[in-house]
């Protein structure tokens, strides 16, 4: 090492230009793909916490008054209210068609005494469809049964 030069690197040492190229396009639709299913599966599990809280509220309301219920408009109301930040609800007025249907009776609970049940049903939105495995929309639904206040 005494002239200034350095011996050459062994064969296996050597920097091969363009395979970090190569790898990134083999990785690339990998990533992608793994990064869309995040989204979408963060999409699918807000929209399911978002239907059991809203079938949660309306069954607390028409669970006040055996007036109320087996009203399907007020649990209709309570729902629309609670799903308003979830694609393609925003702008419904009833509760009786495809991407939302809410129905509420009253009927007897499990002690025997008057209970309201309310059904909330919520087809979601498919950011990307996964072939063999995510075709369709996903369909959430909740069921909620609470006693009636006397």
């Amino acid at each position: 090492m005494t002239g200034g030069k350095m011996p050459a690197p062994a064969p296996w040492m050597r920097r091969r230009k363009g395979n970090a190229l190569i790898e990134l396009t083999l990785l690339s639709p990998w990533v992608l793909f793994l990064f869309v299913g995040i989204v979408d599966m963060g999409f699918f599990c807000y929209s399911l916490i978002a239907v059991e809280n809203a079938a949660r509220v309306a069954a607390e309301f028409t669970s006040k008054s055996a007036l109320v219920a087996a009203s399907q408009s007020a649990a209709c109301t309570k729902v629309l209210a609670e799903l308003s930040s979830l694609p393609n609800v925003s702008s419904l007025t009833t509760c009786d068609a495809t991407p939302l249907t809410v129905t509420a009776a009253a009927v007897t609970g499990i002690d025997g005494g008057a209970a309201t049940s309310v059904s909330v049903t919520y087809q979601g939105v498919n950011l990307i469809p996964i072939p063999g495995l995510l075709m369709g929309r996903l369909n959430v639904t909740r069921n909620v049964q609470m006693r009636v206040q006397p």
